[in-house]
C-alpha cells in the first residue's frame, strides 16, 4: 500500500467513525450538524452584546444627532442574522459576511457592544463563512445520513 491509499483508508475509517456517532446520537446533534450551529450561537450573542448599550441609551436614542438609533440598527440586526442562520443554512456565507460587516460597524453606535460584541460578530462571522455542509457516506452503504424529518416528507 502506498501513501495514497493509507491516507485514502484513514480518511474512509474517520468518516466511518463520525457515521457511526452521528446515526447514534440525538436529535439535538442530528439537527446542529445540519448547521452553522457555533457561528450562529455566537452572532446571536454578539447581537444581544451590542444592542446592550443602546437599550440603556435609550431615553438619547431619538436625539437629533446621536448615534445610538444605529447601534439599536446594528445589534438588531446582528441578532436576526443570527437566528437567520439558523433557520437557513445554505446562506450562511452571505449572513456570515453581512454579519462581519455590521460587526466592525457597530463600533459606531454602540461601542460595539464594549467591544466584545464586535470581536464575538467577527469570529461568529468567520465561523458561519467557514462552515460547509458535508453528507457523510458508508461504503458498504452509499446513501447519505439524512435525519428523520427529512425521510418523512
Amino acid at each position: 500500500m502506498d501513501k495514497k491509499e493509507k491516507k485514502a483508508l484513514n480518511r474512509e475509517e474517520k468518516l466511518h467513525k463520525k457515521y457511526m456517532k452521528i446515526s447514534e446520537a440525538g436529535k439535538f446533534k442530528k439537527w446542529q450538524n445540519n448547521r452553522p450551529f457555533w457561528g450562529a450561537t455566537l452572532t446571536t450573542l454578539a447581537g444581544m452584546m451590542i444592542l446592550y448599550i443602546p437599550l440603556h441609551l435609550y431615553a438619547i436614542a431619538f436625539i437629533p444627532g446621536s448615534l445610538v438609533f444605529v447601534g439599536f440598527l446594528f445589534g438588531g440586526l446582528t441578532l436576526l442574522l443570527g437566528v437567520l442562520s439558523y433557520i437557513y443554512p445554505q446562506f450562511s456565507t452571505v449572513i456570515g459576511t453581512i454579519v462581519i460587516f455590521l460587526s466592525v460597524l457597530s463600533i459606531m453606535g454602540a461601542l460595539g457592544g464594549f467591544l466584545i460584541g464586535t470581536i464575538l460578530g467577527i469570529v461568529g462571522g468567520s465561523l458561519l463563512i467557514a462552515w460547509e455542509k458535508t453528507e457523510l457516506t458508508l461504503v458498504n452503504n452509499p446513501a447519505p445520513i439524512e435525519d428523520e424529518k427529512a425521510k418523512a416528507v
